[in-house]
């Protein structure tokens, strides 16, 4: 390995920085912290929210202090022939249907990725049926919404990583809100 001459020397040393120790220094703080995080999370911690995409009770999000750093979770609650928000996020989300039956509109994205990102979906959704104890899968980027069965009082959980958002890929889009949400 090549010695690092005098002139490259001089201009490493232009600035001082203490990136290194900084995160040292951070790391240990975060993991003092990090003990004193929820390991059980009680239904009664858990917020609801009238949110764009319709009623959910948040079970991990990062803001709820909880030990969990990288996936957010929520129960999302659909009355019967009613829609969810139709929206689309750059991390996968899987859904456990826990109550009720209904069906899910995606909408399939084709990018291609030269000197920029292109994006492109689908004119026509793909429509998936789904019933209790079911689980659906929904591809990164892909627009989608959920609906409630004319007769069901539909519940399920929804998964997405947050590893995607906090490699800069914070990308979610509220295509339409679910009928009722005023924000």
């Amino acid at each position: 390995m090549k010695a690092i001459d005098n002139v490259q020397r001089a201009r490493m040393m232009g600035e001082e920085v203490n990136f290194y120790a900084e995160a040292v220094k951070a790391s240990e703080e975060f993991r003092g912290e990090y003990a004193t995080r929820l390991k059980v999370v009680k239904s009664e911690n858990m917020p609801f929210e009238n949110s764009p995409d319709g009623l959910i009770k948040h079970i991990i999000n990062e803001r709820m202090d909880t030990a969990e750093n990288c996936v957010d979770a929520y129960m999302q609650f659909l009355e019967p022939g009613k829609a969810s928000g139709k929206h689309r996020h750059l991390s996968e989300e899987l859904v456990f249907i826990l109550e009720g039956e209904g069906y899910d509109l995606h909408w399939d994205v084709k990018f291609e990725c030269l000197e920029e990102f292109h994006w492109e979906w689908d004119e026509e959704p793909k429509k998936f049926k789904w019933k209790a104890g079911d689980f659906v899968y929904i591809p990164p980027y892909c627009a989608h919404q959920h609906f409630a069965g004319p007769d069901s009082q539909c519940r399920f959980i929804c998964i997405t990583s947050r590893i995607v958002k906090a490699m800069g890929f914070d990308w979610f889009d509220q295509l339409e809100v679910a009928e009722g949400y005023e924000g």
